[in-house]
């Protein structure tokens, strides 16, 4: 790498007011950087540039990107504008060893994020390559990385599309050849482990190429904000998809060749039979970040046609322990729950579809009645959050520990709170609503779509209406909406739209707008970045208990839960987007009504 830059051009003394600027009319207001530039000095028409900016947001991708893909602007052009307006060197592709360029200045995924190519480093100075300067996000992402000054120099935008690409593929070889060469490794003589130790911890097991690469993907699940990792082969690839934000993104298509080895490492540390591949099987295995930190894993296999799928749930201990602030009731709906939940007995339930946060909540709850002078049981298929301070069980058909025994052996424990994962037979909710009846409080969880259905699905089951309405005390109902990120732009919609979709004359008072995702590099452009609780709170009152004693169905239920002023979840939901928390898109999808 040469010490001096090739350049074609390089004016020090340039700056973005290097001439008089165009008059900005009112509707350019909301241009800015390269897009900005090129209408003050009249090299664009202020029209055209907001016509290009309308594309770009539509279309998810940078102004650059569609000025040049376009065609409206030459990429050499604007590369030699960038260069002159804003001061910085122009550097010639042609001149240049791209090979020779260092690849570990910039992190790899960030340098394809950003799509920036590092050149040198002198000292704390840092030269990279871009295609807009005006890009301030993505320099002060690389200073931040870096930890270094960082100088751009300026290249065209299509040919570091190309040098970009090409690396990204460079590096996909690499890990090919990474994990071609694991079939030379020989797992057998490996023994069971209680966990996964750290990257760092130099374990001997660490110098097998297949745990550094399986370990890569669990630290990038898990920085990514992931809840389930799926490894999936197929007959003509291998495929290795995230759950971020409820929804798949893939993330890797590692060669067919790993499928095997990764197959058989992840069986190795999860304590399952690693010969056994016609039946599924369900395991547990512990990555430790830090000394003072592990995240657990609960593994599951499946053989299918082409090989063994295997999904891991990633449970993150710290999820159980962010206070019931953190997932999203509104106060009046934390005010019931709270009070619910403390007091002396009675049963609360939650519901919803699986993967809308219901062990979250109850951990949650578990949480704050987790004190020294409380008794706490909870028997689970299995436990998924390991919290100090409670006796926690987990349930085994096979050997004959069901809910309803792990239940009846509770009782016999002195207990104050009792969790029962799942009431999924007449036996577990009889045992469970005996126990709240007779001094205890029981929380658990069923399957039904919203908090009525929940009182007439346990009289389906075959509980009396009279132990019904004499032991439980509150249900809530939950979905997980996306959350927006903070790159959401205000929605486009009128009084009689916000009314199609359940708003009332009284809630369009002007004083609030609706908001639409976009996407960023933050949300990878996506427009969500983390998810929100859409909650419906249904405190058991006197008059629905007489609803429940004449046999009621769950229209009457929640009619007269809609009277006692308690939201459904699409009433929430929307209360949500009225608080730019979610969009309106989101709130219709995972309500459902």
């Amino acid at each position: 790498m040469p010490r001096i830059m090739p350049v074609l051009s390089q004016k020090p003394g340039t700056n973005a007011m290097a001439t008089p600027p165009s008059q900005f009319a009112p509707e350019t207001a909301t241009l800015a950087g390269i897009g900005r530039a090129l209408v003050q000095h009249r090299r664009i028409e202020p029209e055209r540039a907001v016509a290009i900016q309308r594309k770009a947001d539509a279309a998810k991708v940078r102004f650059i990107d569609e000025l040049v893909g376009s065609g409206g602007f030459p990429a050499a052009d604007l590369a030699r504008f960038a260069a002159e307006t804003f001061g910085h060197p122009l550097l010639d592709v042609a001149a240049v060893d791209i090979s020779a360029l260092p690849a570990d200045l910039i992190d790899a995924k960030l340098a394809a994020e950003t799509r920036v190519i590092a050149l040198c480093r002198r000292g704390t100075r840092l030269s990279v390559a871009l295609s807009d300067p005006t890009d301030i996000e993505t320099l002060d992402r690389i200073k931040f990385q870096t930890q270094c000054t960082i100088d751009p120099v300026v290249i065209e935008h299509d040919k570091l599309i190309r040098l970009v690409e090409g690396r990204s593929r460079g590096e996909s070889q690499q890990l090919a050849d990474f994990t071609a060469d694991m079939l030379d490794e020989d797992l057998a003589g490996l023994e069971p482990e209680p966990a996964v130790a750290a990257v760092e911890s130099g374990a001997e097991v660490d110098d097998a190429p297949v745990v550094r690469f399986l370990q890569k993907v669990l630290i990038d699940a898990i920085e990514g904000g992931a809840s389930d990792i799926h490894f999936e082969p197929f007959e003509k690839f291998y495929r290795i998809r995230l759950r971020i934000d409820g929804e798949l993104r893939e993330f890797a298509q590692p060669p067919m060749a790993i499928k095997e080895k990764l197959a058989s490492r992840i069986k190795v540390i999860s304590r399952l039979d690693i010969s056994e591949k016609r039946v599924p099987q369900d395991g547990r295995m512990k990555l430790a970040l830090s000394p003072t930190r592990a995240i657990d894993f609960r593994v599951s296999t499946l053989p299918t046609l082409f090989g063994e799928k295997i999904v891991m749930r990633i449970l993150d201990p710290s999820s159980a322990k962010l206070g019931i602030d953190a997932l999203g009731y509104d106060p009046e709906q934390k005010e019931h729950l709270l009070k619910a939940v403390t007091r002396p007995y009675g049963m609360v339930l939650v519901t919803g579809p699986t993967g809308s946060g219901k062990t979250v909540s109850l951990y949650t709850c578990l949480n704050i009645l987790n004190q020294p002078g409380v008794n706490i049981s909870t028997a689970e298929d299995p436990a998924e959050i390991n919290l100090p301070g409670v006796n926690q069980v987990n349930v085994n058909d096979r050997a004959g520990l069901s809910f309803s025994v792990a239940l009846k052996a509770f009782l016999r424990q002195d207990p104050d709170v009792i969790m029962v994962g799942e009431i999924r037979d007449l036996e577990t909710a009889d045992i469970s609503i005996k126990a709240a009846q007779t001094g205890h409080m029981v929380l658990s969880t069923l399957h039904t779509n919203d908090a009525p259905t929940t009182l007439t699905r346990l009289m389906n089951m075959g509980v009396a209406p009279f132990n019904i309405a004499s032991s439980v005390i509150l249900i809530t109902a939950q979905r997980l909406a996306r959350r927006l990120c903070t790159c959401k732009k205000p929605l486009d919609i009128d009084e009689y739209g916000l009314l199609q979709v359940g708003y009332r004359e009284e809630d369009l008072d002007g004083s609030w707008v609706p908001f639409r995702p976009v996407g960023c590099e933050r949300c990878k452009g996506s427009g969500y970045k983390g998810r929100v609780g859409i909650y419906q709170v249904m405190p058991i009152s006197e008059e629905i208990q007489r609803i429940i004693l004449s046999n009621g169905n769950a229209m009457q239920i929640a009619e007269q839960a809609r009277r006692e002023g308690v939201n459904d979840l699409r009433r929430s939901g929307l209360l949500k987007v009225r608080q730019g928390l979610t969009s309106i898109e989101e709130v219709l999808g995972v309500t459902n009504e």
